[in-house]
């Protein structure tokens, strides 16, 4: 709020699911309670024979610094010797964060901290990205071990590109193929702290458990144990945190359990035709009624007669291209979200304490537009807006007629084109469809995927999208009438 106005007007944008939320804390899920006496203790696997080399890494911000002063603190309380050098760079949070640590049987033993190339016996990857930087792959001796978390924690690239995908598959093989086999561990550290102990940062503690519990830390439990308490931050969570990690070595499949049970988001598209078709006419069904799904329906069974291909492709590509083009975020749709239950759930999950709301919306009837930007100008109105959308959501029937008194804004007939022109095009695709321009086919029918945003933000999609469309078909055409020649 400090960089923002009073009435937090500054909130641009035309997503209708900007809301503020006043006079509310965050509600932190409570732990889940773990016993530990089932746990075995581990064979160690590193010896003290020479200095252990421990490279650990992460992002800045996350606690990542504290990890290598609670193994000092361990080892100081078992007359070991350590020494730590951290790397913060320029970013101290969100930038890369490494930590050379050295561990040896006396205080003497410990010369040199840093770790030259080929010198560190384990690496401890509290991120999975940092850790699979190269150089410090390089740092890693042949025989090391590699305990990391390969939970995918977004990127800057997310804020320039909405298509931004980590290379989650590359890196955690670039790390299994740096060490022998066996000998890399690869854990949701951050979605089993979320779950387990409502918190985040209590992953690198989680991570750090289980490289204990595989031996590769020769320090006591008790030490561990007496250097969190003598932190004194989060001592119970982080307790907890440090046998979680424990007990998932042991029963990964028993954590992973109660993970899901408390909370484990765990999210993945469907990619069975038949499960996705009945899925989108379910929605469609409710997002107007059955009669429109029917509409949805026919199209797709007339793709999935013509689509010979064993995976479905195509098909599954118009079912979520159609669906999207159908399912307009339009007045009565976000008025039926913000109504349905869900966002009162949600709420009540993520909040505590009595809250109001603000929402930040930009109606098309009332706005008006910015004479600077030539965008509607955004707008904020109060908690008595859950009473409009009440009863606009019961207005969705009047969708599409006379009565839409929002359908005849230019915005709603140009989303009613693109649908028009979209199913136009399936029809296009369905009549030339062939083994050569297959491929093309899907790339027509994915198309909708990059319309994204709402209002001004959509319509610049709508007109990229369009100009590819426009391409695409050309070379869809040409293809169809070389097979047919």
């Amino acid at each position: 709020q400090s960089a923002c106005n009073k009435d937090f007007s500054c909130v641009k944008g035309f997503c209708p699911s900007f809301v503020t939320v006043k006079g509310a804390s965050i509600h932190k899920p409570e732990a889940v309670a773990i016993t530990e006496d089932d746990v075995p203790l581990p064979e160690v696997a590193m010896s003290l024979d020479e200095p252990l080399s421990i490279i650990l890494t992460g992002v800045g911000g996350t606690g990542v610094v504290t990890i290598g002063a609670l193994l000092g603190m361990a080892a100081h309380l078992e007359g070991k010797g350590c020494g730590v050098i951290d790397m913060a760079g320029l970013a101290q949070k969100g930038g890369a964060v490494t930590s050379h640590i050295r561990i040896g049987r006396t205080p003497g033993d410990i010369t040199a901290i840093r770790i030259g190339p080929g010198g560190g016996h384990v690496l401890l990857g509290c991120d999975m990205l940092v850790s699979a930087n190269s150089s410090l792959l390089k740092l890693l001796s042949p025989d090391a071990h590699i305990v990391s978390n390969n939970y995918e924690m977004p990127t800057g690239d997310f804020t320039r590109n909405a298509d931004a995908e980590l290379p989650s598959a590359e890196m955690a093989n670039r790390l299994a193929r740096a060490v022998p086999d066996g000998q890399s561990c690869q854990v949701n550290a951050t979605g089993l702290a979320t779950s387990l102990l409502g918190d985040a940062i209590a992953s690198n503690l989680l991570l750090l458990g289980v490289a204990w519990q595989r031996g590769l830390i020769p320090l006591s439990l008790e030490s561990l144990k007496e250097a969190i308490r003598l932190n004194g931050v989060a001592i119970e969570q982080s307790l907890n945190a440090l046998d979680w990690g424990r007990r998932w070595v042991v029963d990964t499949q028993g954590v992973e359990a109660s993970a899901q049970s408390a909370g484990l988001y765990s999210h993945s598209p469907i990619d069975d035709i038949n499960s996705l078709v009945a899925d989108r006419i379910s929605r469609l069904t409710d997002y107007q009624n059955a009669s429109y799904a029917n509409r949805f329906k026919a199209r797709i069974d007339v793709v999935r007669a013509l689509d010979t291909d064993s995976n479905a492709t195509l098909s599954k590509a118009v079912a979520r291209g159609l669906y999207k083009m159908m399912a307009i975020k339009d007045e009565y749709e976000v008025a039926r979200l913000y109504t349905d239950g869900r966002f009162a759930a949600a709420l009540k999950k993520q909040f505590d304490g009595d809250l109001t709301l603000s929402f930040h919306l930009a109606p098309p009837l009332i706005s008006g537009t910015d004479p600077v930007t030539g965008r509607p100008v955004k707008r904020l109105f109060g908690n008595w807006m859950m009473l409009i959308m009440v009863v606009l959501a019961k207005l969705k029937r009047l969708r599409g007629s006379p009565l839409d008194v929002f359908g005849y804004t230019a915005e709603r007939r140009r989303e009613r084109a693109f649908l028009a022109r979209y199913e136009t095009l399936l029809d296009t695709v369905c009549s030339g469809l062939n083994p050569d321009n297959y491929e093309l086919a899907v790339m027509l029918a994915s198309l909708p995927d990059g319309v994204r945003g709402f209002g001004p933000v959509r319509d610049s999609h709508m007109q990229m999208v369009g100009r590819q469309m426009d391409k695409l078909l050309a070379q869809f055409t040409d293809a169809s009438l070389d097979k047919a020649g």
